[in-house]
């Protein structure tokens, strides 16, 4: 509530929103939350890549830790217009002489750069979220995107390598994460969601946005089956006034039309580097909205790529409570879970070895190993 396409729309309904959740998960995890990890998206993010270049200072050309730190800082030092802040530095690794390398440290050679794949946002829409939590009494420990939280739970180490991309549909918007040689490579938002397949039913079929989401989510799919061009449903499903009949086509051509959009734009936005050669593990649908059926197969047909859908990882199939197992399976927590994984892991820009008590709780369950991508 209060927030439409990943920005705040209505500041009092969002901080109401938020807190009803904070307290529900500190009752629900029996601890107190003392920060929070705050997940970004929306039309406002932006990312470019960008090189620090540096001489190697040694005269017998060995790379020395000085070196690289002043790649690095100068791969960061790009001023951005009035009104932008960075959220992410995301390493895409080093070239030493032009040659890829993991790490230049103690290798010969006269010149390294740092590659650097930068996000940044509108700072007054990221401001409004913070303020949110602070209003709570709570800080934000750091914030990360959307598409890295979900691409960290969704990709395996793999797929990363080899190159693939992870399509999180949320709400009002979906955010993608491209990966190649264990680094990411770009990220990027399509302000299309899962709340716009609701609408086009309510247009489409003259319901309420309360039947058009009944409709997608009991009805809907993807792909237009022509076998079932005879099929209806019910619009309240009771015979009282006003219920009639919709045929289960039409909803599909509906669905159909805009998840083909959907994929479109994406295909539009990442050109050549998704492809079959630039990405060759192709494309893993997660998030919310990527339960409508037969949407993996619609986006293969547009993309010409392989597709799936995302999975948990195992160690949620471990969580000791079967309640809490079950739910996380949904791919609506592929953001969340890699927020979690994000702290776990030790990434966090500010990570100075204390955890709240429920983060402490969570190290015991989720057992994230995997290297840092943002620094």
């Amino acid at each position: 509530m209060g927030v439409r396409k990943g920005e705040i729309s209505n500041f009092r309904a969002a901080s109401d929103s938020t807190h009803a959740a904070i307290i529900a998960a500190e009752k629900n995890a029996g601890a107190t939350i003392e920060a929070v990890y705050l997940a970004q998206t929306g039309a406002h993010l932006e990312g470019f890549s960008d090189k620090g270049a540096v001489t190697v200072s040694s005269p017998e050309n060995i790379v020395c830790r000085a070196d690289i730190n002043q790649a690095v800082d100068n791969a960061k030092r790009k001023e951005l217009s009035d009104g932008r802040t960075v959220i992410h530095h995301v390493k895409n690794g080093f070239f030493l002489d032009g040659r890829e390398v993991d790490d230049p440290l103690a290798m010969k050679g006269e010149k390294i750069e740092a590659n650097y794949w930068h996000v940044h946002g509108d700072e007054k829409k990221i401001s409004d979220h913070i303020h949110v939590i602070n209003g709570f009494g709570l800080e934000v420990e750091d914030m990360i995107i959307s598409s890295i939280a979900s691409g960290s739970i969704v990709a395996d180490e793999t797929e990363k390598e080899n190159g693939v991309v992870v399509v999180d549909i949320g709400c009002g918007s979906t955010d993608f994460a491209r990966y190649g040689n264990g680094n990411i490579l770009c990220t990027g938002v399509i302000p299309v969601g899962g709340a716009h397949f609701t609408n086009d039913l309510s247009l489409g079929l003259r319901v309420g946005p309360k039947y058009g989401e009944k409709m997608k989510c009991e009805y809907g799919h993807a792909v237009v089956d022509p076998d079932k061009k005879s099929d209806q449903v019910w619009l309240f499903g009771d015979l009282t006034i006003g219920d009639r009949a919709i045929p289960k086509q039409a909803i599909g051509v509906i669905l159909n039309a805009r998840g083909k959009e959907l994929f479109q734009i994406l295909k539009k936005e990442m050109g050549d580097a998704l492809s079959r050669q630039g990405c060759p593990c192709g494309v893993i649908l997660t998030g919310g909205g990527s339960r409508l059926p037969n949407l993996t197969e619609l986006a293969a047909s547009v993309l010409d790529v392989p597709v799936r859908r995302g999975q948990n990882p195992t160690w949620v199939q471990k969580c000791p409570a079967q309640d809490l197992q079950e739910q996380l399976r949904g791919p609506e927590f592929s953001t969340v879970l890699g927020l979690l994984y994000y702290g776990l892991s030790g990434q966090s820009s500010r990570d100075d070895g204390k955890r709240s008590g429920l983060m402490k709780k969570l190290k015991r369950i989720f057992k994230p190993s995997s290297r840092v991508l943002i620094g």
